[in-house]
This record gives structure tokens, sequence and C-alpha cells, in this order.
């Protein structure tokens, strides 16, 4: 597959019409080249090999929007960059909401560990709340400390899906805690 403005619109067309061998051969032409960037960045969720295989499902799955006129192989790379990024943003906001000392730390105006003590026990009330899942993953992680991939070969459920359940305990946590703050307050 020598790619140029002569062929490329032709090679487009055909991976338009969904046939497999072309889409064969541009995988196996570009999963090293996609692999490599995957490689140059870190993520606690996916590994480069997600990001190769996304990117040619996304691809095949919206094939009929590729342009003609645009060399295939940079349809390619921004199609691997977006969804990059969107992984970048979304561990950012993992990150923001990934922690539930905002709940267990000392008011600055009140201390004793009477407030402490009412903390903690607000926090296991609120975790006891969540979805049996939603708590079963939020204990695992946050409390007994277990990785992604010791919840996943304990549950049997995907990093993704172990990241979704954290969000969800942990907004539910926070915007909870909040309304449980005003009263430690008076």
């Amino acid at each position: 597959m020598q790619q140029n403005p002569n062929n490329n619109t032709a090679f487009i067309k055909k991976l338009k019409t969904g046939d497999q061998t072309v889409y064969k051969e541009l995988y196996l032409r570009y999963y090293p080249k996609l692999i490599g960037i995957g490689r140059k960045f870190n993520f606690s969720l996916l590994s480069p090999e997600d990001f190769v295989h996304e990117t040619f499902l996304k691809l095949y799955k919206n094939r009929e929007l590729l342009k003609e006129g645009v060399l295939l192989d940079k349809q390619l790379f921004v199609i691997c960059k977006n969804i990059i990024l969107n992984h970048i943003k979304k561990e950012k906001r993992n990150m923001a909401t990934d922690t539930f000392d905002f709940f267990l730390e000392a008011d600055e105006n009140t201390s004793g560990e009477a407030l402490e003590t009412a903390r903690r026990a607000t926090l296991e009330r609120l975790i006891k709340k969540l979805p049996e899942k939603q708590e079963q993953i939020f204990i695992l992680h946050k409390i007994n400390g277990h990785s992604y991939k010791e919840i996943e070969a304990l549950t049997g459920l995907s990093p993704k899906t172990i990241a979704n359940h954290l969000y969800l305990a942990t907004k539910f946590l926070k915007e909870n805690a909040r309304n449980e703050a005003s009263s430690w307050e008076r």
C-alpha cells in the first residue's frame, strides 16, 4: 500500500465500502506507528494497544466520513490524537475527583477528635449508601489500596468500568459530604 495522492482516493473509496482486505492492510501498516505514539503517554487505565484498537475501531465505524482529498495516514493520526486527548481530559477530570481526603481533612476553625470521628462515621455511612458495585470498587481502591489491575482480577470488570464506578462513587460522596459539612459547623 504505497500511499500517494493518486491512489489515496481509490484506497479510501474501498475502505468506505467496508473492504476488509484494505482495512487489514491499513491495520498491519499503521499498527506499529500508532503503538509508538501511544507509548509516549503514560495512562493509568489504557495501554498503547488500547489506543490503537480504539483508533481502528473508530476509523471503521466512521469510515464513510473519511475525506478522499486528505491523506489517509493524516486522518488516521488525527483520530488517534483525538482519542488520546480525550483520555487525557478524562484522566485529569478523574484525578480532580479521585480522592476522598477532602472529606477527612480537619477544618481549620474546628479541631478535635470529635469532629474527625463524626466525619469518619459520616463517610462510612455514605459509602454504605452507594450502589453495591460502586461501594465494592471504592473500598477496594480507596480504602484497601488495590490497583485497577488487582480489582480487575478480583471482579472481572474492565479498567474503564472500574474507573467509571470510582468516578460515580467519588462524585456521590463529594456531593453528599458538602451537605453534611454544613451540619458539623453548627
